[in-house]
């Protein structure tokens, strides 16, 4: 087994399992697996996927995650934590702000299904090479070593928003086959700080619709509207700031764009059903979770 410790965004570890035991999820903003030998099935919110050598999943910090292995498996494990993104963290050269907002993209777009998040042949063995050279600075590690494999864990950040893009991985009521919706989720996810971009005549206007019927469309392909859809979507990124970074109250109110920290901390009430204090007391998502991830004890 392989683990390269140190204060920093990531942990590595390599490891081979015949049978999977629960692992810790605090602190963790999520994990990629990488599959390097072995089968089974993998199990998220009670359903269930297949897994062989080359399967690449994300595990999100979530209690509601197994596998079940039926051949032993080499698992590689690449833990991005919430370290980084804390106060006292030093030494590291790249823009904090951009990785902690990949990373809860990532997270909060992610919709908790099982299944291979790479969706091409060329991006796997993309990331199959990042991750081989991680493991080899891991096992070599010297000081250098943190800074290398900060730039290849950032290019698989990049890997996995790419294909998150290219997936249907925003939740939704039901499968369906315009993909314009998939476009608009998208759009609103990625802008969802810059609410001049989510105002109902720019929607129309990049999706080429008649301001009249943006709303309605989306309720009909969605089950929700717009409005609700955009405010959890922010109490999503909420959240994970409060959870995983020193960001202040009026930090997050400010960049998501609530008036005020009453105004957030009244939406985020309503939303959760708890007051943020006990939320952060508690330490687990609310709005993140989906709903079937409450029924896992």
């Amino acid at each position: 087994m392989q683990v390269l410790e140190a204060h920093k965004p990531f942990e590595i570890q390599e490891i081979e399992l015949t049978d999977w035991k629960q692992r810790p999820v605090k602190n963790n903003f999520f994990e990629l697996v990488l599959i390097k030998e072995g089968s089974g099935t993998q199990c998220i919110n009670y359903n269930h996927y297949p897994y062989t050598k080359d399967s690449v999943f994300l595990l999100p910090p979530l209690k509601c995650h197994s596998f079940t292995i039926t051949r032993p498996t080499r698992f590689v494990f690449l833990k991005f934590t919430d370290s980084f993104f804390k106060k006292g963290s030093r030494g590291m050269h790249i823009d904090r702000n951009e990785w902690f907002n990949e990373a809860a993209y990532i997270l909060s777009n992610y919709n908790q299904l099982p299944g291979d998040i790479i969706k091409t042949d060329l991006d796997r063995q993309h990331l199959q090479n990042l991750v081989t050279m991680i493991l080899q600075e891991s096992r070599s590690y010297e000081r250098e070593s943190v800074q290398l494999i900060t730039s290849l864990m950032t290019s698989i950040l990049e890997l996995l928003i790419r294909n998150i893009k290219k997936g249907s991985y925003y939740e939704m009521a039901q499968k369906v086959s315009d993909e314009r919706i998939t476009k608009m989720l998208a759009y609103i996810n990625e802008h969802i700080d810059k609410p001049e971009l989510l105002k109902i005549d720019n929607l129309a206007k990049t999706f080429m619709m008649s301001p009249t019927y943006v709303s309605e469309y989306f309720r009909k392909q969605v089950k929700i509207s717009l409005r609700e859809y955009i405010i959890k979507a922010k109490l999503k990124l909420v959240e994970i700031r409060l959870l995983n970074s020193d960001f202040t109250l009026s930090e997050i109110a400010d960049d998501l764009g609530f008036t005020d920290v009453s105004h957030l901390s009244k939406t985020f009430k309503r939303y959760a059903g708890t007051s943020i204090r006990e939320f952060k007391n508690n330490g687990e998502y609310m709005i993140l979770k989906r709903n079937s991830c409450s029924a896992q004890v």
